[in-house]
């Protein structure tokens, strides 16, 4: 007659001895031979702590309709000159140019933040000037809200020069954040919410190309405006204004910030437990063998039957 089996289930055994053994001193070996070795192994694995996280958001990005723009007519230093700064316009004098601007700033994608900013400048000039050189400094206002708020005056500052004098320059690239430090992973961060151009200072020093750049790459948090091809154009017709043209678009940002606690806990558990379930596969397997086995002198009980002293 042939038989199946219908139902298992295991059966445990506690093995028993007193405190002062070396079945104890086993135990308390293997508990600390299967705890913290995988601490040290996580730790010294270079993974342990997570010093710094990044996100994806895209910024509030808004154009503050304030710029400078100067632009060398020689080689012999000439220049003409124009801002949105009353006092820098009354020390310019006879270098002051009044251009023809046009802003335009749009949502491309219709989620409800800016895309682009297209910048045109038409800059009169006499008719024996001529531009060798162009230096645009615009401004704005620059958030994030995803993890930390963010608020922010920022700059785009755009330069090209050439030994042939020019018609046009256009400008096409993205306003990219600088990072030196991780921001926090939350709270308000508005440290450098200030403005990047003193406009009611009457002093020239506050509007000297130098000062200003040197004074805002000394932040933590900056933006750039990457453009690796600017196009010049030459052939200007006597008596037509120089052109500038310029888009400049406000991408999706990768932000590095520094992860709370809870996230660091979480992140150094996950490592500490996959190290973790190896140690206790093998050090279950090895106190299996020694009590089974009886390599270390211990009572054993079956569960579920009277132990007989």
């Amino acid at each position: 007659m042939a038989f199946y089996e219908v139902y298992s289930h295991p059966a445990v055994i506690r093995y028993k001895t007193s405190v002062c053994t070396k079945a104890t001193l086993f135990l308390v070996v293997v508990l600390c031979l299967t705890y913290i070795p995988p601490l040290l192994v996580a730790y010294r694995s270079q993974g342990f702590w997570i010093k710094r996280s990044t996100y994806e958001e895209q910024p509030v990005v808004r154009f503050q309709y304030e710029t400078l723009l100067l632009a060398a007519t020689s080689a012999q230093g000439d220049y003409v000159a124009w801002s949105t700064f009353p006092h820098l316009n009354n020390m310019l004098g006879s270098n002051l140019r009044i251009p023809a601007v046009s802003v335009r700033e749009e949502d491309r994608n219709r989620d409800g933040k800016l895309d682009v900013l297209i910048f045109r400048l038409q800059l009169p000039l006499k008719p024996d000037e001529q531009v060798f050189s162009v230096q645009l400094l615009l401004t704005f206002d620059y958030q994030l809200f995803r993890m930390s708020t963010v608020v922010m005056q920022s700059l785009a500052y755009v330069q090209h020069s050439s030994s042939v004098p020019g018609a046009k320059l256009f400008v096409h690239g993205d306003l990219r954040l600088q990072q030196r430090t991780p921001l926090p992973h939350r709270g308000l961060y508005d440290v450098y919410n200030v403005s990047v151009v003193d406009g009611s200072s009457p002093f020239a020093s506050s509007y000297d190309l130098d000062n200003i750049i040197r004074n805002y790459q000394d932040r933590n948090l900056t933006t750039v405006l990457s453009c690796p091809t600017p196009v010049w154009t030459v052939g200007r017709a006597a008596g037509s204004s120089f052109e500038l043209n310029a888009e400049i678009r406000y991408p999706l940002e990768v932000i590095s910030y520094r992860p709370g606690f809870w996230e660091t806990i979480k992140f150094a558990w996950i490592q500490y437990v996959s190290v973790l379930l190896v140690f206790l596969w093998v050090f279950e397997r090895i106190q299996r063998f020694v009590f089974q086995n009886q390599v270390l002198t211990t009572v054993p009980v079956p569960v579920g039957k009277p132990h007989l002293s």
